[in-house]
């Protein structure tokens, strides 16, 4: 490889890692990204490379430079998309089948590009999980989490989109007409479903893509009917 496709990889690794940041919220609306020296001091580039990713970043209507101070995270402008409605029988199903095909194809990506940094913060995630379901709270914010850290890990920024499009609709149970959940126990269901969280973690630690696929389509097979059984 030249010296320019390098540097043009290496641009493109940049933008993805904080178009990811982006997206996932550690950097918000308002926020001044690192400075060029952290990120070629953190991410083992040139200015040249910096520059370039902070450009991409800016034609993506992420960022806009302020001349004098840096760089600073700019709030994302509606655009038209997939318009995702969770809140009746059929509609979670159709949710849950079309997660099964994207999220299945991104936990065995993960788990051969994820990094111990992720391995981290799906820890956390899971942990953060547990302590909210001991407690009798809403575990939805970790669980949408975790499930945005697994795209993330892809290190393909489209599946991070395409999870960032699914919206509050990404974790359907509390959105469901109550005379629809057909008295579903919950709290049972949080229990059962951190257990396949956990099969999930534990394949993407492995690096083993196979079981890491089959555990996440297990697991929202096993979602679909605890919310929606025959």
């Amino acid at each position: 490889m030249d010296t320019h496709s390098r540097g043009h990889s290496r641009a493109h690794d940049l933008v993805s890692s904080l178009t990811q940041h982006i997206l996932l919220g550690t950097f918000q609306p308002g926020d001044k990204l690192p400075s060029e020296n952290t990120l070629v001091r953190e991410h083992g580039v040139s200015r040249t490379v910096v520059r370039e990713a902070l450009s991409k970043l800016q034609a993506s209507g992420l960022v806009e430079p302020r001349h004098g101070i840096g760089t600073f995270v700019i709030e994302r402008q509606a655009q038209a998309g997939l318009r995702v409605a969770a809140e009746n029988a059929a509609s979670v199903r159709d949710l849950l089948e079309l997660r099964i095909g994207l999220e299945g194809q991104a936990a065995a990506l993960a788990a051969l590009r994820r990094s111990d940094e992720h391995l981290k913060r799906m820890r956390q995630a899971l942990d953060d999980y547990q302590d909210l379901a001991a407690a009798g709270d809403s575990c939805i914010e970790p669980d949408r989490r975790f499930h945005l850290l697994i795209a993330e890990a892809t290190g393909n920024l489209y599946f991070t989109e395409m999870m960032m499009q699914l919206g509050n609709g990404m974790i359907p149970r509390n959105r469901m007409a109550l005379n629809e959940r057909s008295g579903a126990n919950l709290a049972r269901h949080a229990y059962l479903a951190n257990l396949e969280h956990e099969a999930i973690l534990n394949a993407i630690r492995r690096k083993d893509p196979d079981a890491a696929r089959a555990a996440i389509c297990l697991h929202l097979s096993n979602s679909r009917d605890r919310l929606l059984p025959d």
